[in-house]
């Protein structure tokens, strides 16, 4: 019994996942800034772009059922410039 009523647990959790349907890309993309952050990354972009453009960076999302991608690369950072010393 124990069983049946975990397996209908889980098909009614993925149900309401399913349910809330695909993201649209601009939330999708802040949630990824988001955990891009989380980890200290600085140097990148994200475009959206559609999902049959050939684009340079790697895929990490997909988005609006499939239609567009967000598409990562890393940028070169910034260099720092020093600070003038006084004489």
């Amino acid at each position: 019994m124990k069983i049946v009523a975990s397996v209908a647990v889980l098909l009614l959790a993925s149900g309401f996942a399913y349910a809330e349907g695909p993201k649209p890309c601009e939330v999708l993309k802040a949630e990824i800034v988001k955990k891009l952050e989380a980890k200290g990354v600085t140097a990148y972009t994200l475009e959206i772009v559609a999902k049959d453009k050939d684009t340079d960076g790697k895929v990490i999302g997909s988005c609006e059922n499939g239609t567009k991608k967000i598409i990562y690369q890393k940028t070169p950072a910034q260099p720092k410039t020093p600070v003038p010393s006084k004489p």
